[in-house]
């Protein structure tokens, strides 16, 4: 028999308000997913973090958005911090070192844990629209 592994499709608080603000759908954010899960376009920054281009509506990815996400095959994929490419051209050291923290924290709990994170709304499921 075979298994397939799902990948849980999340986001933190402060990235779903962004996303919002930014008008960038739960479905554009899981494609980014299913893009990087291809191998798509999405640099690794170490420690299973990724920065994965999101093109912006009615223009090209350069023109578009930058997201940072924390990324484990077959297990996980979290949105943690974006920014437009016109705001920003990357992330500096202490950011990246900060979320290399981050991703390393959320990657170790457990898939109860989680759940409960999203019922708090710590964290946030993006095929489930709300």
């Amino acid at each position: 028999m075979c298994y397939i592994k799902i990948v849980k499709k999340l986001s933190t608080k402060w990235f779903r308000k962004w996303a919002k603000n930014a008008d960038l759908s739960n479905q554009t954010l899981v494609k980014a997913i299913k893009n990087l899960e291809m191998g798509l376009s999405a640099p690794s920054l170490g420690n299973h973090l990724y920065k994965v281009r999101i093109k912006r509506e009615h223009s090209g990815k350069s023109s578009g958005f930058r997201t940072i996400i924390v990324y484990k095959e077959n297990d996980r994929a979290i949105f943690l911090y974006g920014f437009g490419k016109n705001e920003k051209e990357n992330i500096d050291k202490v950011e990246l070192k900060y979320f290399k923290k981050l991703g390393k924290d959320l990657l170790e709990l457990t898939s109860d844990q989680l759940k409960k994170y999203v019922v708090r709304e710590i964290l946030f499921d993006l095929e489930v629209e709300k």
